[in-house]
């Protein structure tokens, strides 16, 4: 009896090991062989010799300007996400369609839809859609978090408190006037906060996007990486980490002041 209990507490570890070994016998190894310690030693030599000289030229091309528009695609696709998260909130959340539960999973199969893909895949359709730029950015991530916000958005409202809805309910309030004086008030500071918490990763996504070609930071990466100009790699990488840590440092910050 004990070895049998022995071997169900191993069993977890057994099967993840075997996972992993399966995964790494798939991979194919030929080309490590092309690795050298010359190169790796050109990479990190040009990784922490940064070059200081692209942070800003005046020419719109360099990292300032690149992380500015990073910032404002993943912010505007935040606030388009925001704006548009909320009447499909509404459609989903089963306590506000107690006589008619289809309409709420209605609304949540489509927020499953909208965030089942990374926001590199609709940027690469919105690219084909409306050409290369910030713009197909923008939408990709306003895109993918109308389905993230949403499906946060609804699980606040249906784990909310109901007594003052109640209350208003039971005094002749109609559906509307519960919903603005009663469900919104409390709604609101969560929202904001979690928008807030979106837009932080909004900006890490933006400045990936750039890789296809949908505007931000990504591009000129890629491009550098291409080239082995590991000096520019470099400063955009500490460009991108200094930006992530002040806009956590930020979201952070305004988030405790609304709870």
């Amino acid at each position: 009896m004990s070895i049998n209990r022995k071997l169900k507490s191993y069993l977890p570890i057994i099967i993840v090991l075997a996972i992993i070994l399966y995964s790494a016998a798939g991979i194919d190894y030929s080309e490590a062989g092309n690795m050298s310690f010359d190169m790796v030693k050109s990479v990190l030599s040009g990784l922490f010799h940064p070059d200081w000289g692209y942070v800003y030229d005046g020419s719109g091309e360099d990292l300032l300007s690149l992380l500015l528009l990073t910032i404002g695609i993943a912010f505007l696709g935040t606030v388009i996400a925001t704006v548009l998260a909320l009447p499909l909130t509404f459609i989903s959340a089963h306590n506000l369609w107690k006589s008619n539960t289809i309409v709420s999973k209605i609304g949540k199969f489509i927020c499953n839809v909208l965030r089942a893909f990374p926001e590199l895949v609709y940027a690469i359709i919105f690219v084909k859609m409306v050409g290369p730029g910030p713009f197909a950015g923008v939408l990709a991530i306003g895109v993918h978090q109308i389905g993230m916000l949403g499906k946060l958005y609804t699980e606040e409202i249906e784990s909310m408190d109901e007594a003052p809805v109640e209350s208003m309910t039971a005094v002749g309030a109609n559906f509307w006037q519960t919903m603005f004086y009663a469900r919104l008030p409390q709604l609101i500071p969560t929202f904001l906060s979690l928008a807030l918490n979106h837009f932080e990763i909004a900006v890490r996504s933006a400045a990936t996007l750039g890789l296809v070609g949908a505007g931000g930071i990504g591009a000129p990466m890629i491009f550098a990486i291409q080239s082995r100009a590991w000096d520019k790699v470099g400063i955009i990488l500490f460009g991108i980490i200094i930006t992530v840590f002040l806009i956590d440092a930020g979201t952070g910050y305004l988030r405790k002041k609304l709870q």
